[in-house]
């Protein structure tokens, strides 16, 4: 079936250096790894980890940080094989239409999107809430909201997706060391969080480490849906009744802290703008990914130390700003809301980056219309830029959001499945290809990968569940409509450039052969009329 046809690598690298649709490279491995701690130690570093104590796995939180760190840890490493091979724009979209085909490419794709553009619109609203808790800390009397009768308006969501717009569409360098520089600062806010509070720490309170499990419903606060859809999947169709704590609760906390290690797939979609991608993207995913494991079962054994977990959860929205308040610490309320406001403003960059690479990396082969993957004079796609930061920028200042923030797991999950399953499948159709990084222990670590990822999918609820499947269908609509029919693997046009590639590169090839002769030859000369000199 024609949904199914692949893309070739040697087709996916032609698309890179196509006139008008090429994206330019000026990124390191540091600017990688700073990019992806930047979009994983958000404001989940001070939120998420309390919650999943509270509600899910109490102590034993710091099990289920550990869990999904090595679960994405291991989809990371087969993300830096892909990128090895392909550093190319688009990530696992980019990476499953050279080995599953086309309408698996459009899924995880679409699945990109949905993840990107909620989390994104999530993150800068929560942004606006963030700085309007910071001022009033503060003393200063001023509310980023506002009313125009009876419709409501959030102004701080446009002015700092505007901000890291304007950056982006200037250049993806400039954007990455603002964001480095505000990385490095909340990332010194978090460490001195953690330091302080090891001093309010008490060894009682991580004792039942694993508590036992107890039905949900006994838990005022541990679910804003109740009845099915607020129930884990897995728990549905084993008919089992809701509960959280226990060795259920660690699961099914891990799959809500993975939250905090989205930011990879967003890395692997700047490989196209990567210096030597090759070693460059492997070493940044890596070095990123092991300092926000560090951080993140830092901050979990601090949360889990100061107070006792059923002291979070008689807290609608626990976080570790709560358990200072719960100790007496408020001054630390302004510390960590500081903190919060750095951390939401570097996601929300990543974030608008991520989207629109995808975007771009779909547009470029035609799934969507071609005019969207247009590059400008600094080398980025600058009117996909403004369209993806208005649409943002809209979401959050217009709607209620929240809910679907379960949406952003569910998105990443599914790539990351399909990743991990899409190695063993290039390694037995392309055993050619040179590899810089090589995923270990293949087929079974990768087949375990896949797994591993689809059963914390399982974990999320039921409503999560059915609102992905509607994003699914409408997907499907809109592929089958226009996607199909204008898709350039399927027109042929992508065997042209191919053939353009293939002539460039050996051009390119015989003009460094050339220079390094002629500097051989002048070099002989200089040192003949040095020689007579002497």
């Amino acid at each position: 079936m024609q949904i199914f046809r692949t893309k070739s690598v040697e087709q996916t690298l032609a698309e890179t250096e196509e006139e008008g649709h090429s994206l330019k490279r000026n990124l390191g491995w540091w600017d990688l790894a700073v990019m992806g701690v930047a979009v994983a130690v958000g404001a989940g570093i001070f939120s998420v980890g309390a919650q999943a104590a509270a509600f899910h796995a109490g102590p034993a939180v710091i099990i289920s940080f550990i869990i999904a760190g090595i679960v994405c840890g291991a989809a990371v490493m087969c993300y830096a094989e892909f990128a090895s091979v392909m550093p190319v724009a688009g990530s696992a979209y980019t990476f499953t239409y050279a080995t599953l085909g086309e309408i698996f490419a459009w899924i995880i794709g679409w699945d990109l999107i949905l993840e990107m553009l909620m989390a994104g619109s999530v993150i800068s609203k929560f942004w606006g809430v963030y700085l309007n808790d910071f001022l009033r800390l503060m003393g200063v009397n001023f509310n980023t909201n506002i009313m125009i009768g009876s419709f409501h308006l959030d102004i701080a969501p446009i002015v700092i997706v505007a901000f890291f717009t304007t950056l982006l569409v200037l250049g993806t360098k400039i954007g990455a060391r603002v964001d480095g520089a505000m990385t490095v600062l909340k990332i010194a806010v978090v460490l001195f969080v953690v330091i302080v509070g090891f001093f309010y720490v008490k060894a009682s309170n991580y004792t039942p480490f694993i508590p036992p499990a107890e039905p949900s419903a006994d838990v005022a606060n541990a679910t804003t849906v109740h009845g099915t859809l607020g129930q884990p999947l897995f728990q549905w169709l084993t008919h089992m009744s809701p509960t959280i704590y226990g060795v259920p609760g660690i699961i099914s906390g891990a799959a809500l802290v993975f939250f905090a290690f989205i930011g990879f797939d967003v890395v692997a979609t700047a490989s196209e703008e990567t210096r030597n991608p090759k070693r460059n993207v492997p070493l940044g995913i890596g070095v990123g990914m092991a300092l926000i494991i560090v951080m993140y079962v830092l901050v979990a054994i601090v949360t889990t130390g100061m107070v006792s977990y059923k002291q979070l959860a008689s807290v609608e929205s626990p976080s570790l700003a709560t358990a200072f308040e719960l100790v007496g610490a408020d001054w630390a309320a302004k510390i960590i809301s500081f903190g919060i406001c750095l951390g939401l403003a570097t996601v929300v960059m990543v974030l608008l980056l991520g989207l629109t690479r995808v975007v771009f990396a779909m547009s470029r082969d035609g799934l969507l219309p071609r005019a969207l993957s247009t590059t400008g004079k600094h080398g980025t796609p600058a009117r996909l830029q403004i369209v993806v930061g208005v649409v943002v920028a809209v979401i959050a200042a217009c709607f209620n959001i929240d809910v679907l923030s379960d949406m952003v797991n569910i998105g990443t999950l599914s790539a990351f499945t399909l990743v991990a399953l899409a190695i063993p499948i290039m390694r037995k159709r392309r055993p050619d290809l040179k590899r810089s990084f090589r995923m270990p222990g293949n087929p079974w670590i990768p087949l375990l990968v896949a797994l591993a990822n689809f059963y914390l999918m399982l974990n999320l609820t039921v409503l999560t569940w059915v609102r992905f499947l509607i994003w699914l269908v409408v997907g499907f609509i809109i592929y089958f409509a226009y996607g199909y029919k204008h898709a350039r693997v399927g027109t042929g046009e992508l065997d042209d450039e191919v053939v353009k590639y293939e002539k460039q590169r050996q051009l390119k090839a015989q003009r460094a052969k050339q220079a390094g002769s002629v500097g051989l030859g002048n070099d002989a000369s200089v040192t003949k009329v040095e020689a007579g000199k002497d």
